[in-house]
């Protein structure tokens, strides 16, 4: 009876769909797992106050067991015979109860001991947030059936393990992607605090121990009296998972009370102490605080010629007393710099504005480092500022939301990138100096120091948009808590605990994970030139011309001869020279500069030879087409898991990989185009440019439709689209099929802008192949563009038509609002054939 009971269990969780606001905490039956023998018959939580994160751990135990084997234990918060019990407490309560616990004597901070038998499960923490990561823990193994019998320590490698939400106060989420704010709305906190609690537990179980729940770009409005009383509420509602509430500043706050922010004026350091008392009367165990100043037109110090030291210890100084932690960004640059000034580099900002000040900021600062030296690029060198650090705390920064890296409309998994930066060395002082070891304060010997992940979570149930992106979000909470994890095994373990133990499950899904990065990488800028989206607009499509010549820094330097940023000292920048010796003479040096970051560096003609033996212009061509082509895959592979993932999660990730392998065609076609037109360097393989199985939408007869020149330019095949000729027109585009009769996929390249529905219908001969709605903005949650360009550039493809040649293939698009149902071309094609 008990089989068949579990077996039930596991049919039923099959059987209806998922919308995955569980995440990894599913706690599915697992089939071919022990029975529920396996496990003690009681839970013994230490602690009976319900806001307790060792109570929360029992409830926890209590809920995974019964979901993962089908058996209610009974829980209680009296200490009793331990025997045939899962005991869960901190150090001290176990000890009162039980007495001395040897093993976890070598516990830190956060710490938990696990020692897990069929009769008796011991999970002790440092302290009762260590307690609920080792309930975790255990359900964890529980739920991949992989219970470790070894008694072990588990300590956490850093400190900080926090993440950044930059949420507004209106309840927009600036750079998310999946739905309003948890924590706002219409300038208030919110009221309901379920979902944020949902959100805590998800973080708690990756033990993640600190959250900062608004923009960086912060407003003041945050600090109101009502507000306050709000964020009361939410730490009220993360408290019970150990995970403490902090808060973005507006530097020039005060300014409207005091008419200054002068941080040396005893008015203001007044001010800050006096609404930090307040703030600390709400939530008594605040975290501290994250300050952007002087940073893309935010306020700060400098406004008042004092340095960035000078701002940070102010804030430090209000928290000190309440145990308060202040995180100061290094994201500090000009962004109006001339591109005029050969020397002018936005890499240089960081260096040059916080190496004099080392050793300066208080003993609770801790200088928050954007992992490269300029702004989340697909690839970018480990910033030489963390080598440059040695008496100041410091903690890396790196966005879970992939704001340059498709937005989680494409498949991105980013762990593979952090661990690159992580396990770089230094070199600093000539001894090992691994970006890991730096940021525990391990390396320089710091108190503090971390991890700090732009989180960018919504109000969708999936978290951030994306079922397979929340794969990122776990990732981050696992290599915060200890870097020497592998990226493939983090995210197997995410896998088993999201969609299940079947092997073919994690195998394509792994595979694909792991091609992820480098195939974006592949298809949106390679060699080191920066991801080459439009930076102007919404940071989501191509448009490397964007880059260039203003204010703003990301440049590629690219003209008809040559490309990349010179930032060696001899001849550019003199970005490498910031780095420590040895790393900088590999930098500096062009022969010795890995391809991978060859553009970051080096200025050079298309002609260079690459390591590879290619010039780097036909490295760009075929590795536009390789990453593209690896993005078809994902969609073949994604569709032989039918069956084998509930229905709901299915459909929703089969979309994207579908929206995202339509979507590198434009990435690719865009970039090579351009760099074609500048360089009129040919392909070797005659691709670029050649696309004969197109018909161009402007070639067509057109009746209520009329040609459009695109901007970008290469952003159109042909340089040109059709669009109606007002917003109220229906307009027809027609020709003769002069492809071989023969089966074919039939792909339509349309834009789909943002304040508009357009319908459209395919038809070839007297059959409607299809009809659909210019709907995406809708379904996708990327940011939208009212234009025609690489950011609303989509397609749509019907697969297995019979198609006769010499007959009409006629397309009617409907314009709706702004959207005047534009059409790129129609393509037709074979068997394994991608245009």
């Amino acid at each position: 009876m008990r089989l068949f009971f579990t077996t039930l269990l596991f049919l039923v969780s099959h059987a209806i769909a998922e919308d995955g606001s569980q995440g990894w905490l599913r706690y599915a039956p697992v089939p071919n797992a022990p029975g529920p023998e396996s496990v003690p018959s009681a839970i013994i939580a230490l602690n009976a106050t319900q806001s307790s994160p060792v109570f929360t751990a029992g409830e926890e135990l209590q809920r995974g067991i019964e979901g993962i084997l089908g058996k209610r234990l009974h829980l209680s918060a009296t200490a009793g015979q331990s025997h045939s019990a899962i005991v869960v407490g901190t150090v001290d309560a176990y000890t009162n109860a039980y007495g001395d616990l040897k093993e976890a004597e070598d516990l830190e901070t956060d710490g938990f001991f696990l020692s897990a038998t069929l009769d008796k499960v011991v999970i002790v923490g440092q302290n009762e947030r260590g307690a609920l990561y080792g309930a975790f823990e255990y359900l964890s193994q529980l739920a991949q059936n992989n219970v470790t019998c070894e008694p072990l320590v588990y300590n956490p490698q850093a400190p900080i393990r926090w993440t950044n939400e930059w949420d507004n106060m209106d309840g927009s989420i600036e750079r998310g992607y999946a739905g309003p704010s948890l924590f706002f709305r219409d300038g208030f906190v919110v009221d309901n605090t379920t979902r944020v609690a949902e959100y805590a537990r998800l973080l708690a179980s990756i033990r993640i121990n600190g959250m900062i729940v608004n923009n960086v770009n912060a407003n003041a409005t945050l600090l109101s009296d009502r507000n306050v009383e709000g964020l009361g509420r939410l730490a009220d509602a993360m408290r019970p998972y150990g995970v403490q509430l902090g808060i973005s500043l507006n530097f020039a706050s005060p300014n409207q009370t005091l008419g200054t922010f002068d941080p040396l004026d005893p008015k203001v350091d007044a001010w800050w102490a006096n609404i930090t008392n307040q703030i600390y009367n709400k939530v008594p165990d605040m975290a501290g605080y994250l300050v952007k100043a002087n940073s893309e037109g935010q306020p700060g110090p400098l406004t008042y010629n004092r340095t960035l030291s000078d701002g940070a210890n102010m804030f430090a100084r209000a928290v000190n007393p309440h145990g308060g932690v202040v995180m100061f960004r290094a994201f500090v640059y000009d962004n109006h710099i001339s591109p005029v000034n050969w020397t002018n580099d936005r890499a240089n900002a960081q260096l040059e504005f916080f190496q004099h000040l080392d050793g300066n900021f208080d003993d609770n600062v801790v200088v928050q480092i954007k992992f490269g030296p300029i702004d989340f690029q697909v690839r970018e060198p480990a910033s030489p500022l963390f080598g440059s650090l040695r008496n100041t705390s410091t903690a890396i920064e790196v966005q879970i939301t992939p704001e340059y890296l498709g937005q989680n409309c494409h498949l991105v998994y980013l762990a593979p990138q952090w661990k690159e930066i992580l396990e770089f060395d230094m070199r600093s002082d000539n001894h090992s100096s691994k970006v890991k070891d730096i940021i525990t304060g391990e390396r320089f010997k710091r108190p503090l120091g971390g991890y700090a992940g732009v989180s960018g979570v919504g109000s969708n149930t999936t978290w951030l948009g994306s079922h397979i992106a929340m794969s990122n979000l776990y990732a981050f909470g696992r290599l915060a808590w200890d870097a020497s994890l592998g990226s493939e095994a983090i995210l197997q373990d995410w896998i088993r605990l999201t969609f299940g133990s079947n092997q073919d499950v994690l195998d394509t899904i792994t595979d694909m994970s792991m091609k992820s990065w480098p195939a974006y990488e592949n298809y949106s800028g390679n060699l080191g030139v920066q991801t080459l989206t439009d930076i102007l607009y919404t940071h989501f499509g191509p448009n490397p011309a964007s880059q260039d010549n203003n204010g703003w820094g990301q440049w590629t330097r690219a003209d008809n001869v040559s490309i990349g940023m010179d930032r060696t000292v001899k001849n550019g920048t003199g970005n490498a020279g910031q780095y420590p010796p040895e790393i900088a003479q590999i930098y500096e040096n062009l022969e010795q500069t890995p391809d991978n970051l060859l553009l970051w560096f080096h200025h050079v003609p298309y002609t260079q030879r690459l390591k590879s033996g290619k010039t780097v212009i036909q490295h760009f061509y075929d590795a536009h087409y390789e990453g593209a082509a690896t993005a078809q895959t994902f969609v073949k592979q994604w569709k032989s898991l039918e069956g084998k993932i509930d229905k709901e999660r299915f459909e929703h990730v089969l979309f994207r990989q579908t929206f995202q392998a339509g979507h590198s065609l434009v990435w690719r076609d865009s970039i090579n185009q351009f760099y074609h037109n500048l360089s009129a360097i040919p392909d070797e393989a005659k691709r670029v440019g050649n696309h004969p199985y197109r018909i161009e939408a402007e070639s067509m007869s057109l009746d209520g439709y009329k040609p459009y020149a695109v901007n970008p330019f290469h952003t159109a095949s042909g340089y040109a689209a059709i669009v109606t000729t007002s917003n109220t027109t229906i307009g027809i585009a027609t020709a003769n099929v002069t492809f071989t009769t023969g089966m074919y996929d039939v792909a339509v390249n349309y834009y789909d802008l943002i304040g508009g529905k357009a319908k459209y219908q395919l038809e070839i001969g007297n059959r409607t192949v299809g009809r659909w709605t210019g709907d995406l903005e809708d379904k996708l949650g990327h940011a939208p563009s009212i234009y025609l360009d690489g950011h609303s550039a989509t397609r749509i493809t019907f697969q297995g038509v019979e198609v006769s040649q010499g007959e009409r293939v006629r397309i009617t698009g409907q314009a709706d609002g702004i959207e005047p149902a534009p059409i790129d071309y129609i393509s037709f094609l074979p068997p394994g054939i991608v245009d």
